[in-house]
């Protein structure tokens, strides 16, 4: 070995046995003594003897001869029946005898003979590990805990010319996972491969399939860009010294054995050549190191600062958000201040994922057998059980956040009660309605009360008299002592950061802790879906089709032609075939013959639209390998299908069988058997499919929708190995601008001004339609206990509102526009603003609740119809590739928000302008440089012929005369008719103008005997 190698090695094992790193120094006789039990069977015993006298003796006195082995006997029998990382949280049972084999450092100090147990665990560094009776091969380092080997750890250094991938290699070719010592879960419980700059980390060898993870800092390094790898330290330590000063080091590693390390045993059916079987996947997972690290910090900053406090963590996709929120919520529901005090009464977190309840009670019930079960208060159970498990004080509570507004009253007094709040996808709907709330329901309030009551001037006693409602409600606002909020979220809005992060001295608001989009990709966690982008841009001209040029409403004219064109069978047939054939030649290659697309459309019309003319190509081109699904809720009629039938996702999907498919077995359906799944305003969220692979988008999309949708390609896969993008409608500058400000880490440039909200309320009252008495008329009742009690608020609210809305009434179409949504941004501002501060403004508060109910009540304006009917064309067509590539985000750009402002609606006055002019402003957005090939009836009809089977024939038998003259003319006048059947309005001036008719046909009768007579390469 190498001197510089030997250096590495000798100051790891130096801090490790240091009274800092925890360890006693060892060597390996111990275990080379009992080579095949896999462990030091004499430490272990000698541990037993030491915390546990009088089992040991009562064990000893029932055996005859050999108490180790006998002992060892009872230790392997209880490791092969519930696996290692099980006897050492909770030790084994023997004729009635409980044995321990580690004790863990216990939540308070409280405990001293816990507190002393603890530390009589020995816990063992050793160097060259020789771990087996068939070879001479040795470990660099192996940590054991009182004789029994849990972490192993393979050395390289670039100095010698070998790196971390020396030490993967190592551990894949040269050790032999069949070893007792290197077993799922029998011994060893996490191999590490470390080098000078980098750290990688498996809990299950398999030689070449080997997966390891990189157990780098990353985003969260000091001096960090947020992408992956490790800084330089401060003080010109080892790069890799956080691998054995904070992780592996004795009460650190003892920690994740007892408060991270998961062993999973799922089950999965898979179906093969037509049967159903079931498949048992076992896997140990070991907390990568942000999951670590924030588990760590949130703890560490709630047991100092205890309640009160915000945190936002911006975790991306791949970051394994799931077991870092289980292990949160478990950590805190136990967690204890210095004071030895519980610092948190219950845990709750609000999510809308089923599959993470299951998770957090198998987790938890993992680490505690004594702990209790997660309370989930599912679809199945009511706002009630919420109710009764905060009232009884359930250490960990799992509910949606559409639950508390039923219950929010009727929480006992939270006077003395802390919660830990769990945000899953922190987003919007935690500024709103439900999440006051929610906050309603948690609070302490009292010391709010005690504010209030300074700044009025009043006792406490005095203001609840007074008006119990109101106040009660005004000091629910803000951030409160006995509420701490941790929100999870991969691409946090404004909001988000303000309401949840961390305030720098700047005034900017930041993540508490980032595992950034950016490591992720470099890490290998999630694939970069910008990689592969091809954009198009459908460029189109329309024409009008009548010979009047009447006026026409100029936003609702533009608003369907754009439509028209979008849905226009053309447009639709031209993409289909290029969505067709991008599967074929594309997503089928990719995955091993398993990738699938998605497509995104604009509207359930235009999905339905879609599935058939798809069906139809797929037909036509007797294609029989492709297998469709739509996915969009509720129902929806095609106004050009005369048959009137409406169409659901369950009416359109039908599976392998033949049966049709529910709304709830689509996403298992299109994992099984389908290949693209055509959705509208569905999926676009929250669906995890590996085998996805190309996205294909016909919709606008912005911002945060963007990245979620994209996002859906990201999920990695054994077999994938990239991804890509067919885009019709967003250009390469739309996506980066809403990529670039989640690549790293995200941030508000300054606090929002809540003072804004002054702003609106005048705006809103320049109409004049209410005024301070119509406020309290509403608000008197609002507030009135006994209308309360006797179910007469709704009723007697909606009554006095009555004159207001036939002040409303009275305004004009604009006007009415303004007023609803002005008063709907006062409601939505305020519910916001009051989520992070007290304003303590008695009227404003007043105008609030007056208008919350008001803007429920104010009538929308009919929508007039605006049929246009057959008054336009489509008269060029193309699709031009506008770019293909790496859409390439910025490292060095700072993902930063300005504060959000509440939005003045824009004008909505309808102006009458001529249809020409429409059809103008229309041609000049989607203007192209067309040409005779682009004129959508000779493209449509050049299609049709040229996949007629007795033209291809006539074609190569018959000369050029015979063709033009004789055989064309009969197929092109049924074609044309037949195309006539399905688009009237593109062929209607083909049919009228017969000179164009004869100068169309002959000029395809050329064309086509041109094209079709040559022999196929």
């Amino acid at each position: 070995m190498a001197e510089d190698e030997k250096q590495f090695e000798s100051k790891i094992e130096e801090y490790l046995i240091s009274p800092f790193g925890g360890y006693t120094k060892a060597d390996d006789s111990g275990y080379r003594a009992s080579i095949d039990m896999a462990l030091d069977i004499e430490t272990l015993v000698k541990f037993v003897k030491s915390t546990q006298p009088l089992v040991w003796q009562r064990f000893e006195k029932q055996c005859n001869s050999d108490v180790n082995r006998k002992f060892y006997k009872c230790f392997e029998d209880a490791v092969l029946a519930d696996g290692l990382l099980s006897v050492l949280r909770h030790g084994f049972r023997h004729r009635g005898m409980d044995f321990k084999v580690c004790y863990f450092k216990p939540e308070s100090t409280l405990n001293e003979s816990a507190v002393k147990k603890y530390n009589k665990n020995i816990c063992q560094c050793i160097r060259q590990w020789h771990y087996s009776a068939d070879n001479n091969n040795s470990v660099d380092m192996m940590l054991a805990v009182n004789g029994i080997p849990v972490v192993a750890i393979e050395l390289k250094n670039q100095l010698t010319g070998q790196s971390v991938d020396n030490a993967k290699t190592q551990w894949m070719y040269d050790r032999d996972p069949r070893e007792p010592a290197f077993r799922l879960n029998h011994r060893v419980l996490a191999f590490f491969a470390v080098d000078l700059y980098e750290a990688a980390m498996t809990t299950k060898l398999e030689w070449d399939n080997t997966f390891f993870l990189p157990f780098n800092q990353g985003s969260n390094g000091a001096g960090k860009d947020g992408g992956a790898g490790n800084p330089q330290t401060a003080d010109n330590d080892y790069v890799t010294a956080y691998v054995w000063k904070k992780v592996l080091q004795k009460d650190s590693m003892l920690d994740i054995i007892q408060k991270f390390i998961n062993y999973e045993v799922t089950t999965e059916k898979v179906k093969k050549n037509g049967k159903t079987s079931t498949v048992t996947k076992k896997k140990m997972i070991f907390p990568r190191f942000h999951q670590l690290d924030v588990v760590r910090r949130l703890v560490a900053d709630a047991r100092e600062y205890g309640p009160g406090r915000n945190y936002l963590i911006q975790h991306s996709a791949g970051s394994g958000k799931s077991n870092s929120i289980a292990w949160t919520a478990y950590r805190l529901a136990s967690l204890h201040n210095a004071k030895n005090e519980p610092v948190f009464t219950s845990v709750i977190i609000v999510t809308d994922r089923r599959n993470l309840d299951a998770q957090l009670q198998e987790t938890i019930t993992g680490f505690d057998h004594t702990f209790g079960s997660v309370e989930t208060i599912g679809e199945k159970k009511t706002s009630k059980d919420l109710k009764n498990a905060i009232n009884e004080g359930k250490r960990i509570v799992v509910t949606t956040l559409q639950k508390f507004p039923v219950i929010y009253e009727e929480v006992k007094d939270s006077s003395g009660k802390c919660f830990a709040v769990i945000v899953d996808e922190a987003h919007s709907s935690q500024t709103g309605t439900s999440a006051m709330k929610m906050k309603v329901a948690l609070a302490d309030t009292s010391d709010a009360l005690k504010e209030y009551a300074e700044l009025e001037g009043k006792a406490e006693e005095e203001l609840l008299d007074e008006q119990d409602r109101i106040v009660k409600e005004m000091i629910s606002h803000g951030k409160h002592k006995n509420l701490s909020f941790f929100a999870f979220t991969a691409t946090p809005k404004e909001k988000t950061l303000e309401q949840f992060g961390t305030e720098y001295e700047d005034g900017s608001f930041h993540p508490f802790h980032v595992y950034s989009m950016r490591q992720a990709i470099e890490e290998g966690f999630i694939l970069d879906v910008l990689q592969n982008y091809t954009t198009y841009r459908t460029c189109y001209q329309i024409a009008r089709n009548v010979e009047d040029n009447p006026d026409v409403p100029q936003s609702k004219a533009l608003k369907m032609i754009r439509k028209f064109s979008e849905l226009h069978p053309y447009n639709i047939q031209q993409k289909t075939a290029l969505i067709v054939e991008t599967f074929r030649d594309v997503t089928k290659q990719k995955i091993n013959g398993k990738g699938k697309m998605m497509m995104v459309t604009s509207s359930r019309l235009a999905a339905v639209r879609y599935f058939h003319e798809i069906k139809r190509y797929l037909r036509t081109r007797h294609y029989d390998d492709i297998e469709i699904l739509a996915a969009f809720s509720g129902s929806i009629k095609d106004p050009e299908d005369p048959s009137g039938m409406e169409y659901t996702e369950s009416s359109l999907n039908v599976d392998s069988d033949g049966a049709h498919v529910s709304e709830a077995q689509t996403k298992q359906v299109f994992h099984d058997e389908g290949n693209i799944l055509i959705v509208a305003e569905k999926y676009q969220t929250g669906f995890d499919e590996p085998l996805l692979h190309t996205m294909i988008v016909d919709k606008k999309l912005r911002g945060v929708k963007a990245v979620q949708t994209l996002s859906r390609l990201n999920r990695i896969h054994p077999d994938k190995e990239d991804t890509y993008i067919l885009d019709f409608v967003n250009t390469e500058e739309d996506i980066l601008k809403a990529f670039q400000p989640y690549y790293q880490e995200t941030s508000l440039a300054q606090e929002i001004n809540v003072d804004t909200i002054y702003k609106v309320q005048k705006q809103l009252r320049e109409f004049k339609i209410y005024d301070d008495t119509d406020i309290e008329n509403v608000c008197k009742i609002y507030f009135d206990e006994n209308a309360r009690k006797n179910n007469k608020t709704q009723a007697a609210i909606t009554n006095t509102l009555l004159p207001i809305q036939r002040k409303y009434n009275e305004l004009n179409q604009e006007q009415r526009y303004q007023v609803r949504k002005m008063c709907r941004t006062f409601v939505k501002w305020y519910s916001y603003i009051t989520q992070i501060v007290r304003m303590f403004d008695k009227e404003l508060h007043k105008e609030y609740v007056f208008c919350s109910y008001l803007a429920k009540v104010l009538p929308a304006d009919p929508e007039v119809p605006f049929d246009l009917g057959n008054r336009v064309r489509l008269e060029y067509y193309s699709l031009k590739k506008t770019f293909e590539g790496a859409i390439e985000l910025v490292k060095e750009q700072k993902g930063e928000f300005d504060p959000p402002k509440p939005k003045k609606p824009v004008k909505q006055e309808e102006t009458l302008s001529p249809l020409e002019e429409v059809i103008a402003r229309i041609n000049e957005q989607y203007v192209g440089e067309f040409t005779e090939g682009d004129r959508v009836v000779i493209t449509a009809l050049h299609e049709k012929l040229k996949n007629n089977k007795k033209l291809q024939k006539a074609a190569k038998n018959d000369g050029r005369q015979m063709f033009t003259n004789n055989v064309f003319p009969n197929i092109f006048n049924d074609t044309a008719q037949q195309a006539y059947a399905e688009s009237q309005e593109t062929y209607t001036q083909l049919f009228r103008d017969s000179e164009k008719y004869h100068v169309i046909m002959n000029a395809l009768a050329s064309a086509l005997f041109s094209e079709l007579s040559q022999p196929q390469l």
